[in-house]
């Protein structure tokens, strides 16, 4: 860690985490929703300036202070104030926007350097060049921090000899230009070294109707913009010390203040490629894998680019899938006082995700594709997929064109839901919903839709059918907007492995317990703790690539490798049970 850094961002810090407490228990006092709802309302860009802080005020003086809702709050600000012509003002809320998604990177998972870059550019437009340079300043520091080198880091000495050009200063200009030379000959030895040691590399095949930004960091590729339908890979590292179901990203207090591939998941880069050179690389990658198959990821609302990527990747690595990893990214705008600007994107996500599933049937080299969609993802696989089978006159006696079809916490009418499921149900080998009754997001959707319940709404509300397994995972709480108990908790993580594995019923999997809605529908309750997921996860990992894997097998793995005799023995209970369910 550099000391100029810290020591430029440690006050910051502290201010800003002083009024910041844990995330509300209930629904936030606030309700983005109805404040963005408000907020359309107001033609008069001064009076939304006006309205925006007022809200700022009102969560800084809430008992439990919400982190995304403020930055995003402080976010509108910043947009405000460029459409009123504010430049300088403009330029000192990026540069603070930058040094909160640094002191709060840990619990936001922001990248600074957008902001940033913006702050240097309005700064520079507002002539006040002394002040691009400093934020120019903090953009090399966050980059240094983070390990990189070479192109990186010149660009920016670069773009601050740029800088000093105009002011005049020669001789400083030059000592610029000798610093970016000096970057540009060190030798990259050590980023270098870094991709062998203290993480791995996930290569995640993407397909996205987002449009570029032009940018070419790797966390800003693609903004919120529609756009037509692109296609690449993009890497993200995942550390040797990750943490199951965990984001890990940098922490001020570990003075961590950019993100280094050995500590942190990070997307490490983007790379567009042309369609047919899409799926033959996809094929190869496919040829060399254990099993030929894809694990098709669509995110949900307030969801960016890379964060979509990283989840991919974070899935596909706990659950050491033997397939490949595929992202499909919708233009959501990853912020939480976008809520009805996403809805008014992802329907027609849905029409562009029904071609590409058939491109990804046809062209993959699969033999098997399951899927996950999540929150108002949900509303892009339901469209899609009910296209894809009425395209294809899907019937009962078809052999399913997909394996698994996951819906996590669907953001979708539950009457809607369950009347589509008639036309979905032929495509997939087994249909799964994941519900919540905690699931803070579901509950402002459904105020917001008239009270009409949502599928992904669990206890009383649960929805279910014989179409499809309902399971009710209310016993792993809640994260709020985020709402992401599907994939940040291992237990979620084992059911899910299980089906891609063998297809097992619900009645023999591990945790789940029958129960009933209150129509007295049957449903299925994750109890929690009653699973030990993580020993199951590590089990199925070591049998997931084998042949004819007997109970004889699954007690040499547990005798060999581990040693708690209580897990090993619920674990052989549940695999004797999966192995043999009849």
């Amino acid at each position: 860690m550099r000391l100029t850094g810290f020591l430029r961002l440690a006050a910051f810090s502290i201010l800003l985490s002083a009024p910041i407490s844990a995330w509300a228990q209930d629904a936030p006092p606030f309700d983005p929703i109805q404040f963005e709802l408000r907020l359309s309302g107001i033609a008069d860009p001064a009076a939304q300036l006006t309205a925006i802080e007022a809200a700022i005020a009102d969560v800084e003086n809430a008992d439990a202070p919400d982190l995304q809702i403020y930055f995003d709050l402080n976010v509108l600000r910043l947009e405000v104030l460029q459409a009123l012509g504010e430049t300088r003002k403009a330029a000192d809320a990026a540069a603070l926007l930058a040094g909160y998604a640094i002191a709060q990177r840990e619990r936001l998972d922001r990248d600074p350097l957008p902001h940033l870059h913006l702050a240097a550019e309005l700064y520079e437009a507002a002539g006040v060049a002394r002040e691009a340079l400093r934020v120019l300043d903090q953009e090399l520091d966050v980059r240094l921090d983070g390990g990189q080198a070479g192109d990186d880091i010149a660009r920016v000495h670069l773009e601050k000899a740029r800088l000093a050009d105009l002011q005049g200063n020669v001789a400083q200009a030059a000592r610029f230009r000798e610093q970016a030379d000096a970057a540009l000959l060190e030798d990259d030895s050590k980023s270098r070294s870094a991709d062998q040691t203290g993480y791995r590399e996930v290569d995640v095949f993407y397909a996205t109707d987002r449009a570029r930004t032009g940018r070419t960091e790797p966390s800003d590729f693609y903004g919120y913009e529609r756009g037509g339908l692109d296609y690449g890979v993009v890497a993200v590292t995942i550390p040797e010390t990750h943490v199951p179901g965990a984001i890990e990203t940098p922490s001020i207090w570990k003075l961590e203040f950019g993100p280094e591939p050995a500590k942190h998941i990070m997307v490490h880069k983007v790379e567009p490629m042309e369609k047919d050179g899409y799926f033959a690389r996809m094929r190869a990658e496919m040829a060399k894998k254990g099993r030929r198959e894809a694990f098709l990821f669509v995110h949900g609302f307030n969801t960016r680019f890379d964060a979509a990527a990283k989840r991919a990747a974070q899935l596909a690595h706990d659950m050491n899938y033997r397939g490949v990893p595929v992202v499909y990214s919708w233009p959501s705008a990853g912020k939480t006082l976008r809520y009805v600007a996403d809805t008014a994107v992802v329907r027609l996500s849905g029409r562009r995700l029904s071609r590409f599933l058939e491109e990804l049937r046809d062209f993959s080299g699969a033999d098997t594709i399951h899927i996950v969609a999540h929150s108002m993802g949900n509303r892009a696989l339901t469209d899609a997929l009910e296209l894809l089978a009425l395209r294809s006159n899907a019937a009962a006696s078809d052999t399913p064109m997909f394996g698994q079809i996951f819906f996590a916490a669907p953001d979708v009418d539950a009457g809607l839901f369950k009347e589509m499921m008639r036309t979905i149900h032929p495509l997939a080998e087994r249909l799964t919903l994941y519900a919540s009754q905690l699931d803070w997001a579901l509950v402002a959707s459904r105020k917001l839709h008239g009270n009409a319940p949502r599928a992904g709404q669990g206890g009383e509300d649960a929805l279910t059918d014989v179409l499809f397994d309902t399971i009710d995972m209310s016993d792993l709480g809640e994260d709020m907007l985020a709402h992401t108990y599907f994939a940040n908790d291992s237990s979620a993580l084992a059911d899910i492995m299980s089906l891609v594995w063998l297809n097992p019923d619900p009645n023999v999997r591990c945790g789940l317990a029958e129960t009933q809605n209150g129509d007295g529908g049957k449903a299925w309750k994750y109890q929690k703790d009653a699973c030990p997921d993580g020993t199951m996860i590590g089990v199925i990992n070591q049998l997931w690539a084998q042949n004819d894997v007997t109970i004889e097998k699954v007690r040499a793995l547990l005798d060999t490798k581990y040693k708690n005799v209580e897990d090993a023995a619920k674990v052989e209970g549940v695999l004797s049970r999966l192995l043999t369910p009849n």
